[in-house]
Order: structure tokens, then C-alpha cells, then sequence
């Protein structure tokens, strides 16, 4: 179980605030992770885990065509020998970052500047950022007319009970991210290939136990909602999958000490597995179009469920994102993202973890299990007010078949192959 720490004293929880995706950092893959974050970081999540997946993989595929460990992801970089990893990881991410947000060239040219200072100057140093610019080049071209852009935006046709309407601070234009289903994945066939089964039908009793749960611990001023809970949905709801699992593979990988090449594909294939999990979550949240909490309790007297009982006043405690409820994106993408996690660093063992986030100063959490994250994460959908019980189960095995068929696919080590 998490323990929240926002009861220590005031030193440790500012130095638990300063934690970011970065801490602690061992190496250059490590560093420019933490640039990516502080670069993205008002982007949507969706948007930001697409950015996290070129960044990385545009890293690792600079760092292997120099170490030769595991199976490439393109393959069409090509690498002298002697040529310096770190410097190739420096460049493939400066030149991604750089070209996705040109407004930010000050900031990146100075990190690029401190990082390849810390590189022995020579013929090593100018290879590794031929090699990370070629590499960055090479992902930038294959992320072309991915379908990310342009937006495209979901009115409802219909109002049938179970039909998702516009939830309070939808634009105009209706649903968001409508095309965010088809967007290409970077490691899946395509977003449907682990589309979930339905959601449970209004008149069962699955659906009402998990309608009334969070009508109960989910409105805005709920008595029956802890402290701790509260805490857990307002961090969550400021402090996504790539940012979170970035703090959580940092701080194992540091500890058990491994090597840049590691570190590139452990990030990699986190990354990927993220992104490519909320793609699938888009193509099933607007295949199915289910609902919000805040639609169905407003309109129980429609579902034709005796166990559901209509409130008028009720809102939830945190914003409802505005697209359709089930199932949890945020569910998807952390379980793709611990999934990973446990493929990598083994899933059982006990561990010590930090999660912070300076957005929501004075909560942190520790955890020993990659599990733990995971649980809190299903309650903060479920006490915010915004998710049912049976979105976070729907999205939480989505996630992880996500995760387990990129793991076995993608970025294998060469002695597999």
C-alpha cells in the first residue's frame, strides 16, 4: 500500500517536490528525460507520450547502433566505430525536442551545450552526434503524417441512456482526441488490435455497484471520501504516465546500476508502450461512447436500473476529462507502463519509491511495489469522481496486453534473435 508523506517535515517534502522524471540522473539518457519532461510539459498526455516515444526511441536507436544489444527499431542508422553513445543520445534528443518545439531552442542548445561538455572533446564526441542527429532525423520522418494532427473533435448524435454527452468545460467543437484511436502506433499493428469488450450493461448489477461507489466516494464534497484519497485523485490528475513511470524506472534502474544501453531501451520501451496504450484507449473509448459519472447520476432516472438513484446536484471532485468514460485512459496507460516495469525489473521484489510532483506541492508517495502506483491510480479515477470502478479494471488489462506484446516484439536483446 502507499504511504503518503505529506506529513514530514517541510525540508523533505520540498526535496521530495524537486522530484522529477530525472532524479538522480546516472547518465545521458537519464538527463534528457527530465529535458523532455520540463520541454512538454503542458502538452496533453496523449500528445506528451507520443513526444516521449520519438524522444526515446530516437535515443535508443542512436546509443544501439553504437552498442549493438538489441534489435533496432528502423535500423537505418549506421554507426563508426568508437563514436560516444552519450553523445548520440545528447544529439537524437536535442534535434527531436528542438524540432517539435523550436520555441524552446535557447533552453535545449544550453543543455545540449552542458552535456556534451562533460564529453571528452574529439573524433568520438563528433561521430556520436552524427550518429544521434541521423537518428533523430530517421524518427522525425517516420512520425510524418501520423495522425496526430489535425484534431478532430465528437457531437453526439444521439441521448440515449449510456451515451456520452459533453461534460461540463468540453469545448464547442464536442468530444476531444476523436482521432487519437487511429493515430500510428509505434510498436502495436494498429489502435483497435487490443480493443476491450463492451462496458457492463446499465441494468446489472456490475454497472450499479460501480455507479453508486463513485457517486459515494467521488463527489465534490463526499463524506465518505479520506483524506488520503483526496490526495491520491489530485495528484494523479496532475501527474500522468510518462511522468510518473519515468521517476519510477530512474530511481530502480539507478539502484541496480544499469549501463546507458539499458537505460535507452528500458525508456524506450516504456515510452512506446504508453503512447501506443492510449491510442488503443481512444479507438475503444469512442467505439463504445459510454457515459461519464457526472452524465449518469444527473440522468439515473434513464437507465433503467432500480438500484441507481437520480441526483441533480451532484459534480464530481475533480474536472471530468472531456471524452468518453470507459474505459480509463489513465488505467491503460499505467498498466502498460508498470507492466513494463515488472518485464523489466521483475515484479514481486520489494523496492523503495518516490513519486512526486511539484504541481501538487506537499503530497509525495512511497511505494514498494510497482503495483501499489497502479491501485492508487484506480482509486484517484474512482474518488475524483470521473471514472467507475469497471473503467479502471477495462483499461488495467488493456494496458498491460499493450505492454506485453510490444516487450515481446520490439527491441529485443540480439541473443534472443
Amino acid at each position: 500500500m502507499s504511504t503518503n508523506i505529506s506529513n514530514r517535515p517541510l525540508a523533505c517534502l520540498v526535496a521530495l517536490a524537486a522530484i522529477g522524471p530525472g532524479v538522480a540522473s546516472a547518465d545521458a539518457v537519464q538527463d534528457w528525460n527530465a529535458i523532455m519532461w520540463t520541454t512538454t510539459a503542458t502538452q496533453n498526455p496523449f500528445l506528451q507520450a507520443r513526444f516521449a516515444a520519438i524522444t526515446h526511441l530516437a535515443m535508443f536507436e542512436a546509443v544501439n547502433s553504437i552498442t549493438g544489444d538489441y534489435q533496432p527499431y528502423l535500423g537505418t542508422v549506421s554507426a563508426p566505430a568508437g563514436a560516444s553513445a552519450d553523445a548520440a543520445a545528447v544529439a537524437a534528443a536535442h534535434r527531436v525536442l528542438i524540432t517539435y518545439f523550436p520555441a524552446s531552442a535557447p533552453a535545449l542548445d544550453a543543455s545540449r551545450q552542458a552535456s556534451l561538455a562533460a564529453i571528452p572533446d574529439g573524433q568520438a564526441e563528433e561521430d556520436g552526434v552524427a550518429v544521434g542527429e541521423a537518428a533523430a532525423a530517421s524518427m522525425i520522418a517516420n512520425r510524418t503524417n501520423d495522425g496526430s494532427a489535425p484534431p478532430q473533435f465528437y457531437l453526439p448524435v444521439t441521448a440515449e441512456p449510456g451515451e456520452w454527452l459533453p461534460t461540463p468545460g468540453c469545448p464547442a467543437a464536442g468530444g476531444v482526441l476523436l482521432h487519437w484511436g487511429n493515430v500510428k502506433p509505434f510498436g502495436l499493428r494498429s489502435g483497435d488490435q487490443f480493443r476491450s469488450g463492451p462496458p457492463p450493461a446499465l441494468t446489472s448489477m456490475e454497472y450499479a455497484t460501480d455507479f453508486n461507489e463513485v457517486k459515494t466516494v467521488g463527489a465534490l464534497n463526499s463524506a465518505a471520501r479520506p483524506q488520503d484519497r483526496t490526495d491520491v485523485a489530485r495528484f494523479y490528475a496532475a501527474s500522468p504516465p510518462t511522468y510518473v513511470f519515468s521517476q519510477v524506472i530512474t530511481q530502480v534502474g539507478n539502484e541496480e546500476g544499469r549501463s546507458l544501453s539499458q537505460n535507452a531501451r528500458a525508456f524506450a520501451l516504456l515510452m512506446m508502450s504508453i503512447s501506443d496504450a492510449l491510442v488503443a484507449s481512444q479507438d475503444t473509448k469512442y467505439h463504445y461512447r459510454f457515459w461519464r459519472p457526472v452524465t449518469a447520476i444527473h440522468g439515473a432516472d434513464t437507465d433503467g436500473n432500480p438500484l441507481t438513484q437520480r441526483d441533480d446536484a451532484w459534480q464530481p471532485l475533480i474536472t471530468t476529462p472531456c471524452f468518453p468514460s470507459y474505459q480509463s485512459a489513465h488505467a491503460t496507460g499505467s498498466n502498460a507502463a508498470r507492466r513494463i516495469a515488472e518485464r523489466l525489473f521483475g515484479g514481486e521484489e520489494a523496492r523503495s519509491i518516490l513519486v512526486a510532483n511539484p504541481s501538487v506541492p506537499g503530497v509525495s508517495f512511497h511505494y514498494t511495489r510497482f503495483s501499489e502506483i497502479t491501485d492508487d491510480i484506480d482509486d484517484a479515477r474512482v474518488y475524483g469522481g470521473i471514472h467507475y470502478r469497471f473503467d479502471q479494471r477495462a483499461g488495467g488489462r488493456q494496458g498491460k496486453r499493450v505492454a506485453d506484446y510490444i516487450y515481446k516484439t520490439q527491441l529485443l536483446p540480439l541473443e534472443q534473435l
